[in-house]
């Protein structure tokens, strides 16, 4: 995944959805589920019919007479990252994670010696085994364009089984996912596009979930074949959370353009740089959730790895040639995608000073009574955030509960009035958000001294900003 990419999302969930920083809630209430929320009803057919392993898995996708994000002509295109329209993936497609407060085990992989932690396979190749420095100088040939060439939508068991099977006969193939962080606890990837050298494949991760890991994990582990994936920071910790799938052998071309100290390192640079293509970044912050995907939401991600491993080629060509004895750049790019590649996921879990790392909580002067106030919704929120899988900033975005803590209603409609009807888990549960409002006004002696210690930090922050001018 660009990287470039990640900071957009993260943008917006900063602005929808705060910082995602999530604790527990104490005390169990019974929280109810908004009537008419998309998907809310439960499952909507079977996991049969989830995985149609008699249906083709070629095919093109349209989603009516305009694809979402297709501006009528003459307009600017805009997509929103957030359709409320389309039905929950856990719900649809019987998707289910464990949200509880404990750290994620990767069971997959072996424990050490003295039982503290989890060996990557990675951990065992010497770092020189990875890097082929067989590099022909001869110059590559450019791929066929997106139109051009072979592409499959694998979206049943069938049509995953023919992409394995191919994958057994490849020495690499290029890796990109599209995620949506907003509607679960901890996020979904939505799409996994794999590009070999003579065709694409988009994969449904939400129908064939379940599959995924099985199927594909001996090929992402086999340090024989290179994976080509652009700014993978996240993309590596996805596959192993969603998948249990684990890296080795990445060749990170975001690492690579760092290394030959490029102009940019955003994919869509590489794109214009090395093949002359203007990516359509409209669709950077789309809802992947989208079902069945718009012919240029295909395009887009096509493009993601569709041009990767002519770009690995080209940018293999020049780190060989401009390596010195002293400084071995396709080794440097090794080491970094190697470091890449064994992060290990780490679930968000509860601590007692988590309330206090809310995004823009620092920059307000608040009293002990409206600490405590936030602090009691932060782990409303993240307990009804985790039962019901949802992302925190769903269920109540950082600015919004701020404010709620500074006016700290007593009635339902000054608590409509702060929040306006946009969220649709507050507005079914007015009466339980001014119950903790009521509980924590009258419970905040606790919190005098950290109101206090935050008053002082704040002042030392204003003098050191103002003493800059």
């Amino acid at each position: 995944m660009d990287g470039s990419k990640g900071a957009g999302e993260r943008e917006a969930e900063e602005e929808e959805a705060g910082d995602g920083s999530q604790v527990a809630h104490g005390e169990k209430r019974k929280n109810k589920r908004p009537s008419g929320q998309d998907g809310g009803g439960g499952a909507s057919g079977s996991a049969a019919a989830a995985i149609p392993g008699a249906a083709s898995s070629a095919r093109t996708a349209t989603s009516g007479d305009r694809p979402l994000g297709v501006a009528p002509a003459g307009a600017k295109a805009r997509v929103a990252y957030h359709d409320p329209s389309i039905p929950r993936p856990q719900d649809v497609y019987l998707i289910r994670v464990n949200n509880c407060n404990l750290p994620f085990d990767h069971v997959w992989l072996e424990p050490s010696e003295d039982g503290t932690r989890r060996i990557h396979p990675l951990e065992k190749l010497p770092l020189e085994q990875l890097i082929d420095r067989n590099v022909p100088e001869i110059e590559p040939v450019r791929p066929a364009d997106v139109e051009d060439s072979p592409f499959t939508l694998v979206e049943d068991l069938k049509g995953l089984m023919e992409l394995v099977d191919k994958l057994k006969d490849v020495n690499e193939f290029a890796v990109d996912l599209e995620h949506n962080q907003y509607r679960s606890f901890q996020g979904l990837t939505c799409l996994m596009q794999i590009s070999t050298r003579t065709e694409d494949f988009i994969v449904d991760t939400l129908k064939l979930r379940i599959y995924l890991g099985p199927y594909l994990q001996k090929h992402f582990k086999d340090p024989t074949k290179r994976k080509v994936m652009h700014g993978a920071d996240r993309d590596i910790i996805w596959l192993q959370r969603d998948f249990r799938i684990y890296v080795c052998n990445l060749f990170d071309t975001g690492q690579a353009s760092r290394v030959l100290q490029m102009e940019r390192n955003s994919l869509e640079h590489l794109l214009h740089h090395f093949c002359g293509v203007t990516a359509n970044k409209v669709y950077q912050n789309a809802d992947w959730r989208s079902r069945p995907l718009s012919d240029e939401m295909i395009k887009y991600a096509r493009e993601d790895t569709h041009y990767l491993l002519y770009i690995y080629d080209l940018m293999r060509l020049r780190l060989q040639k401009e390596s010195t004895c002293e400084n071995d750049l396709l080794l440097e790019v090794q080491n970094r995608s190697n470091e890449i590649c064994l992060q290990l996921y780490e679930k968000e879990l509860l601590t007692d000073t988590s309330y206090l790392h809310i995004y823009g909580l620092q920059e307000h002067e608040l009293e002990a009574a409206q600490l405590a106030v936030v602090s009691a919704l932060h782990q409303w929120r993240d307990y009804t955030a985790r039962q019901e899988d949802e992302s925190t900033g769903y269920v109540l975005p950082n600015k919004a509960l701020i404010e709620i803590a500074k006016k700290m209603p007593t009635s339902t409609a000054e608590l409509q009035r702060i929040v306006k009807s946009k969220y649709p888990f507050v507005e079914a549960n007015f009466d339980v958000i001014l119950d903790i409002v009521w509980n924590a006004t009258e419970n905040s002696e606790a919190f005098e001294a950290i109101a206090e210690q935050l008053k002082k930090a704040r002042l030392v922050r204003l003098e050191k900003y103002t003493g800059q001018w």
